[in-house]
């Protein structure tokens, strides 16, 4: 679905990404993990041309469609192509409705049908929006905005979802509650890639994972090996090495 060559990003003279590459295939769920400070959120902000400085090769190969280069479109047509983005601190319009934020999500889809139909469906999922379809977005806990801002996202139709530190200051419960809508999502067909500080959480719910260092991939593989790999159970899991 994604493919990554050699994509780089400068601030000024600080090389905030250094010619990384990876891939997610169609309906995989892949995290992206790293420290603070790593490149993870500029990378998300370079494939979602937030930031236009970036070069490499971002290609979108959707199923029995043509391959688009998505460095050559600006960020507002991404949507069209099926690539949604969640950034980090949710970014929920919140002196609207939580109905009217859902409806936004799927404002370049012309069938007003199916889009009641997401609609609908995404409430009937979700009962903690549906109680709250007339509230202000911006009155919401931390929790309820972040399964609004997935749930927008969701209206687009996306096939590729770009999450960005969705359990960031959230409670347990209401991580779970977000992962629980983020799998749902991918079990449907949804491509993710999922950039998450809480390592251990990313490689559980993800099938593979790229560990991220000063803006250079310096391991990958199966979430699982990488869950019992020493050097990120020291650095990224707080465990203790003998």
């Amino acid at each position: 679905m994604l493919e990554v060559r050699d994509l780089r990003l400068q601030y000024g003279g600080i090389q905030a990404v250094k010619g990384i590459s990876f891939d997610v295939a169609q309906g995989e769920l892949v995290a992206l993990i790293g420290a603070n400070g790593a490149g993870k959120t500029s990378t998300l902000k370079a494939l979602a041309r937030m930031l236009p400085q970036a070069t490499g090769k971002v290609c979108l190969n959707p199923a029995n469609q043509p391959a688009v280069d998505l460095m050559q479109l600006p960020a507002h047509e991404l949507i069209a192509q099926g690539v949604a983005l969640v950034p980090e601190g949710r970014g929920v319009f919140s002196r609207q409705t939580v109905l009217e934020n859902l409806q936004l999500g799927a404002f370049r889809v012309k069938d007003r049908q199916l889009v009641q139909q997401r609609l609908e469906d995404l409430l009937e999922r979700l009962p903690r929006l549906k109680e709250r379809a007339s509230q202000l977005a911006g009155t919401l806990s931390g929790g309820e905005q972040q399964m609004l801002a997935i749930a927008r996202a969701l209206m687009s139709g996306p096939q590729l979802m770009l999450l960005d530190e969705p359990s960031m200051g959230l409670a347990p419960i209401m991580v779970d509650r977000i992962f629980e809508l983020i799998t749902s999502a991918r079990d449907s067909g949804v491509s993710i890639l999922l950039v998450e500080q809480n390592a251990r959480l990313a490689l559980k719910v993800s099938r593979r994972a790229y560990v991220l260092e000063s803006g250079r991939i310096t391991l990958t593989g199966n979430s699982t090996d990488l869950l019992q790999d020493d050097r990120v159970r020291a650095a990224y899991l707080g465990e203790v090495i003998p």
